[in-house]
């Protein structure tokens, strides 16, 4: 269902100028019913002024007065045409001011790890234009020096639902192409779910990196052993027999 636009500011007016119940109030502006009566106590929206939605156009004063007859009834938003698309409308997402200077940074990690994102998925992600996007991926941004990548999702900058969304069109869209991707490349196309529902991966320390088929097996002593030389072949020793022999003389 539709919510007014000013919706607390509306269940503001209706509280103060209708014998409406809470419900009512609370279905018809998408509140929860304590809300509204958090309102009507004033311990919720103080200093907020009413906003009519008689004189604004979203209801008529005669679906009020039936509704303040039948609490059972459920008031419904008025048809605007001027409103409908409105929450279709294209363009850079808002961010508010206190996360503004966190963008470079989410877009720099973007960029670093999801390479395969374009601009405008990027623009879409954070709420930033695209020559923003095109100095930080050629690394002519003013601030480039002092910038660290850090994952918006963390900044909340963007919700990771959407950050899987915009990596899965890239991934089709790669592939749709025919253009070939590295076993890094494949797990970074993959969602967080999927990502997380994969058996973890036996990981080789890096300092002992290439040496994957050496073994310390008891096979490999013995075959060690068996390939050391005798010490006596070392020496041109006497038969034994031969000194036996000398003694006797």
């Amino acid at each position: 269902m539709a919510k007014p636009i000013m919706a607390k500011a509306t269940a503001v007016w209706l509280v103060d100028n209708t014998t409406l119940s809470f419900k009512q109030i609370a279905d018809f502006c998408g509140l929860h019913e304590l809300e509204v009566q958090g309102i009507a106590d004033g311990d919720v929206a103080a200093g907020v002024r009413g906003f009519d939605p008689v004189a604004n156009n979203q209801l008529t004063a005669e679906e009020i007065k039936a509704a303040e007859e039948n609490p059972m009834a459920r008031l419904s938003l008025k048809y605007n045409a001027a409103a409908q698309g409105e929450e279709k409308r294209r363009g850079p997402r808002y961010t508010p001011l206190s996360k503004r200077q966190d963008r470079p940074n989410s877009i720099l990690w973007l960029v670093k790890f999801h390479p395969e994102l374009a601009d405008s998925q990027i623009a879409k992600l954070v709420g930033t234009t695209k020559p923003t996007i095109q100095s930080i991926r050629e690394r002519t941004h003013w601030n480039i020096a002092n910038m660290q990548p850090i994952d918006p999702v963390a900044l909340g900058l963007c919700k990771q639902s959407e950050l899987d969304t915009a990596v899965q069109k890239a991934a089709q869209k790669r592939a749709a192409n025919g253009e070939a991707m590295t076993d890094d490349e494949r797990r970074k196309l993959l969602s967080t779910e999927q990502s997380l529902g994969m058996d973890a991966e036996p990981k080789m320390p890096s300092s002992i990196s290439g040496l994957e088929t050496f073994s310390f097996g008891r096979d490999h002593e013995e075959e060690k052993e068996e390939a050391l030389p005798d010490a006596d072949s070392f020496f041109n020793l006497p038969d034994h027999g031969d000194e036996d022999e000398d003694d006797d003389k």
